[in-house]
């Protein structure tokens, strides 16, 4: 009876040691293998593109001053048909041309106006605008817009508010091609950094993909868009 209990304490005993045994194994397996993905390198993937803008918006700002209403209005209406007929001369669309209300303003009912009698009582703005897909014609008759200046209309070129502004509108068919060149530079990168710290490059811990961004690629050629994108990646490295 007591040989039976002896070796029945034996066999618990044994059972225990190893069971203790495989939980320290797994155990200490876990934690080479957490130390071993808790390893991991961090890298950014550039994608440029230089394009041209393929929509232009041209505001041609012109100004007018009378002391008759009526007269002012009419030579506003005068000079907005010579430039939209000018325009469509060129080559401009007629449907690619707009003008805007005139602005108007009543010196003489101004609060704070000059107490000095101003040689004119009324001034008017007056906007017409070009929006085209034509960038290079629209950008050729620009420079030879003179050619209404010598016809007696005062353009307006240093109105700060009515700029020329020069759109790209293709990011969508360029976004897949740029978000693979960004992601497959920045693998390039950590494959480098791996072999120089003696690492094997993993799988991807994380990854996130920066904003587009669309900007004049100089002051001088703001129909020049240069687009570009960064990609960040994490990836985990092993021995």
């Amino acid at each position: 009876m007591n040989q039976q209990n002896t070796l029945s304490a034996f066999l618990l005993g044994a059972s225990i040691f190893l069971g203790l045994s495989a939980l320290g194994y797994f155990i200490s397996a876990a934690v080479i293998s957490y130390k071993e993905y808790d390893r991991s390198v961090t890298v950014k993937g550039l994608s440029e593109r230089e394009l041209p803008a393929d929509i232009v918006i041209w505001p041609i700002v012109f100004t007018e001053a009378g002391n008759d209403l009526s007269a002012l209005y009419a030579s506003i209406d005068g000079n907005t048909k010579k430039i939209k007929d000018f325009l469509v001369s060129k080559g401009i669309d007629a449907t690619e041309v707009t003008a805007s209300s005139p602005s108007i303003t009543d010196k003489s009912a101004q609060q704070y106006s000059d107490t000095t009698k101003a040689e004119f009582r009324y001034t008017a703005i007056e906007t017409v605008t070009v929006y085209s897909t034509k960038v290079d014609l629209v950008r050729q008759v620009m420079t030879e817009l003179a050619e209404l200046g010598k016809q007696g209309i005062a353009f307006n070129s240093a109105d700060y508010q009515n700029q020329n502004e020069y759109i790209f509108s293709g990011l969508n068919k360029i976004k897949p091609e740029m978000i693979q060149e960004a992601t497959t530079k920045a693998r390039e990168v950590a494959l480098k950094f791996a072999q120089d710290s003696n690492s094997k490059l993993g799988k991807i811990k994380q990854a996130s993909q920066g904003q587009f961004e669309i900007t004049p690629r100089d002051k001088n050629n703001p129909h020049i868009k240069k687009i570009r994108v960064v990609s960040t990646v994490e990836y985990y490295l092993s021995d």
